[in-house]
């Protein structure tokens, strides 16, 4: 007999569909549950590349709108298809750091409820230093960033573990770095919660599950999103401070949608 999963998808609030989607079919389906709220008509929805062609009411005229539905937004340049025969990707979430300018990337997950990404943002000592002294910085920031998303701060060498957790006060905007040559993400960023206790490298990766997380395996190289690894970063969390209960209770899994 086959042992039953021990997990589920997400439920969704005020959708016609029960859980998160899991594949193409559920993104298109819940789209057409959201054409009316940007004004589209559909004319027609295809297997062919792009598969919807939609108008959109503007100033008293229509505009043509090629649609490509993906699972996750970063499938459209794995399939190879042309941004410029396309205007909106539509997917469930949103993993594409670096879109062609004119796509615009509809990312469903955030218009039913689930709309902040939790990033897990490795940072040297010295700068773990300015994180403690001030509350609101200007921060280099993953390209997907978002107004409301949460960053946890990872302190590398010496002391290898999660401290800070930061929020996003505005969407990450492509600027000139001034702290290495060519261009970054830069995004507003303002203090939630300080830990007492910090959780180290080795607790992660003694964890049953958070030891399966990429960034955990990697060592927190990069900017990694680590939403789907939420729930067990928060009780990790709390255990270890309680007094994080009440700064990080608007970002509790039990009460979102």
């Amino acid at each position: 007999m086959a042992k039953r999963a021990t997990y589920r998808a997400e439920v969704l609030e005020n959708a016609p569909l029960l859980y998160a989607p899991h594949n193409e079919l559920g993104v298109v389906f819940l789209f057409a549950h959201l054409a009316k709220r940007w004004r589209l008509r559909i004319e027609t929805i295809r297997q062919g590349f792009p598969d919807c062609i939609a108008y959109q009411k503007v100033g008293g005229r229509e505009k043509r709108i090629r649609i490509e539905f993906e699972y996750k937004a970063r499938n459209f340049k794995t399939h190879r298809h042309s941004a410029s025969k396309c205007d909106w990707v539509v997917c469930w979430e949103n993993n594409w750091a670096d879109p062609p300018r004119n796509l615009r990337i509809i990312e469903l997950r955030r218009e039913y409820g689930l709309g902040f990404n939790v990033w897990a943002v490795p940072v040297e000592a010295f700068r773990a230093e300015w994180l403690h002294g001030g509350s609101r910085w200007s921060w280099s920031v993953p390209p997907q960033g978002h107004e409301g998303d949460l960053l946890i701060f990872y302190v590398k060498r010496p002391e290898k573990s999660l401290r800070f957790v930061y929020r996003l006060t505005s969407d990450a905007k492509k600027k000139k770095a001034d702290w290495k040559k060519g261009m970054d993400h830069f995004a507003g960023v303002q203090k939630v919660y300080e830990m007492r206790s910090p959780i180290f490298l080795e607790d992660l990766k003694s964890d049953r599950v958070l030891s399966t997380a990429p960034f955990v395996r990697g060592n927190f190289q990069g900017r990694n999103r680590a939403t789907e690894y939420w729930p067990y970063l928060y009780r990790l969390i709390l255990r270890r401070n309680p007094t994080a209960a009440r700064p990080l209770s608007k970002y509790d899994p039990a009460a979102l949608p």
